[in-house]
């Protein structure tokens, strides 16, 4: 029966590959607090033109991927297909008070509906990094930084490396785009369909196509930085001196580039290969026309995203689950007494399990499966002696301890 199982591109998320995404998320809330960002949640869906406006009512996104939908009340809302608007619609709203900068950090669902494929699902889910209201070329600095240190604590940073690149100002990159659209039109017989598209709506994309016959024309096209006036080749000089004054390794890539007009300056992504082909797993740039954009005011933005699914299959090791403790009640008499003395234990820190039928073998052996490393039996003898029996159930050796120092023995 099809509605029984999970929609193509979703899946139930358990055991190892939860506890993997659990450790990518709070690595990285802890990293951010360290850091000084505050966590915020948007609602996972919102008015359709929240997206729209920004990503571009002909982009993929929100032309094939986007998952949009009319409620009762006639309002055409969408899923969240990605955070950094959802972050800037919560600012323009005020939900994030006046004093700037803002730094903010968010972990959670998005929606694509995307052929699905390998770290790339129709429900994915990603971790957040947005500083509003901050022009300075440091905190682009900064936002890198966090990056990499979290890719750092998840042990994964040998496995990525950091390509940056400038877009320049405004004006900057008004100049090069004629110059590249110039260029491009000469070779447009030449270029593949989606380019030739490109070329019309959003000729810097031209500049990342994968497609062969592309980035051979590509190859000899001008290169953005000749055109960068002296406002930004400064700030792309303080960014880079930055990053080497952290010790931050990076590639300068003059093709990696953003085509929507509110990116400007620094734009950067951490690619690996450890997943097959050359993949992202997190990347972001400047925005600071983004805000503006969707009706607020002036207000510059520095950010990035990292997939959760990709940084959790990049760990060499899944984090192991707690080893709980299990109570097991030797005869009905004990039952009550067992299940306060599970519940005593739990309120003192420890992980424990408490079964709710079955033999003592039946019990014990429901205890080896789950891991447990201590199984507490419980009987009248017990109870009137004040003692517990403490199995471990890796040497097989028990021994009686007195009720009163039974959280000590198991925290030894």
């Amino acid at each position: 029966m099809t509605s029984l199982r999970p929609v193509r591109g979703t899946h139930d998320l358990v055991g190892e590959d939860l506890r993997r995404q659990r450790h990518v998320i709070e690595t990285a809330r802890q990293i951010a607090e360290r850091y000084g960002y505050q966590e915020v949640s948007t609602p996972i869906f919102e008015f359709a033109e929240v997206f729209a406006r920004p990503l571009g009512e002909t982009s993929d996104v929100v032309s094939k991927e986007m998952y949009v939908f009319t409620d009762r009340g006639g309002d055409q809302l969408a899923l969240r297909p990605e955070y950094t608007a959802a972050m800037c619609r919560a600012f323009i709203s005020g939900a994030f008070g006046q004093a700037l900068p803002v730094k903010l950090f968010g972990a959670g669902p998005m929606f694509r509906y995307e052929r699905p494929q390998k770290g790339r699902l129709r429900q994915f889910h990603q971790i957040d990094i947005e500083v509003l209201g901050a022009a300075e070329p440091l905190a682009d600095v900064e936002v890198i930084a966090l990056g990499a240190r979290i890719l750092q604590a998840l042990g994964v940073a040998d496995e990525v490396a950091l390509e940056l690149n400038s877009l320049g100002d405004p004006v900057s990159r008004q100049a090069y785009r004629s110059a590249l659209v110039a260029y491009l039109a000469d070779h447009r017989a030449n270029l593949s369909a989606d380019s030739q598209t490109r070329l019309e709506r959003n000729p810097l994309r031209v500049l990342d196509s994968k497609d062969e016959g592309d980035r051979a024309i590509v190859a000899e096209a001008p290169l953005l930085d000749t055109y960068f006036n002296e406002e930004s080749q400064a700030f792309f000089a303080e960014v880079k001196a930055g990053l080497h004054a952290l010790g931050i390794a990076f590639t300068v890539n003059p093709k990696l580039v953003r085509g929507l007009d509110y990116y400007t300056h620094t734009t950067f992504e951490f690619t690996t290969t450890a997943l097959g082909a050359q993949g992202t797993v997190l990347a972001g740039g400047r925005y600071d026309g983004l805000i503006g954009m969707l009706g607020g005011p002036q207000t510059p933005g520095i950010g990035w995203a990292a997939g959760i699914e990709r940084l959790a299959m990049l760990l060499a090791t899944a984090p192991e689950s707690a080893r709980p403790v299990v109570v097991v009640p030797v005869g009905p008499a004990s039952e009550l007494a067992a299940l306060a003395l599970a519940e005593e234990l739990r309120a003192a820190g420890h992980v424990v399990d408490y079964g709710f039928r079955g033999k003592v073998g039946q019990r014990l052996k429901r205890a080896a499966q789950q891991g447990a490393r201590y199984a507490l039996l419980l009987g009248e003898d017990e109870l009137a002696r004040g003692e517990v029996v403490v199995r471990d159930l890796e040497q097989g050796a028990q021994e009686a301890v007195p009720r009163s120092s039974l959280a000590a023995r198991l925290a030894g």
